[in-house]
Formats: structure tokens, sequence, C-alpha cells
């Protein structure tokens, strides 16, 4: 059976020119102890990208003095156009709201869908 050549035009622009490539799933690492006991160093999260998010999801953000830095945070409640963050522990030197303030809703990328872990190796 002979099929025609698929015609994609799309295929030849630039990736970066194309936002609806932007994946609606991420995956990211848990790095510190400021949200024990709910999360740990090493687990891993499974995140939607979102900003529609209600009080007491744990969300993704980027950090509003440093945009280059993902935090995860539980979120408080809205505040100022954003969103008041918080830790869970806030005794292992946790940065949040309470440091830096509300975060602007633009920063906020997604909320917390799930935790896993990657095997350990033996």
């Amino acid at each position: 059976m002979h099929w025609p050549p698929l015609r994609m035009p799309l295929l030849r622009m630039p990736l970066l020119r194309m936002p609806l490539l932007r994946m609606p799933l991420l995956r990211v690492k848990v790095a510190e102890r400021s949200m024990e006991p709910a999360l740990r160093p090493g687990d891993w999260l499974l995140v939607r990208r979102t900003r529609r998010i209600r009080p007491g999801q744990v969300v993704l953000a980027r950090h509003p003095g440093r945009p280059d830095m993902l935090i995860v945070k539980r979120a408080a409640r809205p505040a100022d156009g954003g969103w008041w963050l918080e830790s869970d522990n806030p005794d292992a030197g946790a940065v949040d709201s309470r440091r830096f303030g509300a975060v602007p809703g633009p920063l906020i990328e997604g909320r917390v869908l799930a935790r896993y872990w990657r095997p350990r190796a033996g």
C-alpha cells in the first residue's frame, strides 16, 4: 500500500517560536527540606502547568527575586494580584512569602499533581 507523504509546514519553524509545544506536564525534583514532611529531598513531582490554583494546593513557582530559580510551596491565599506561598517546614530555613511577599500570578508555573520516587540504585 502506498501512502502519500505527509505535509507538515509547522515542523519547519524553529521550535522556540512554537508556544503550543510547551509541555502541559513537567517533573521536578525536590532539593530542600522546606516542605517536609509532605515532600522530602529526592522526591520527584509531577506538575501540571496552570495558574488556576486554590488555597492549600502545592504549587511550583518562580522565585520573585530570582526568576531562574523554581520553588515548591503551598498556596496559602490569594494576595495582591498573586499568591501568598508558604513552606510546610519554616524551621528548615525556608524562603517563602514571609520573606519576599506575595508571588505575582505570572510566576506561578503550575500545581503539583503527584509525588513519586525514582528507584534507588541497589
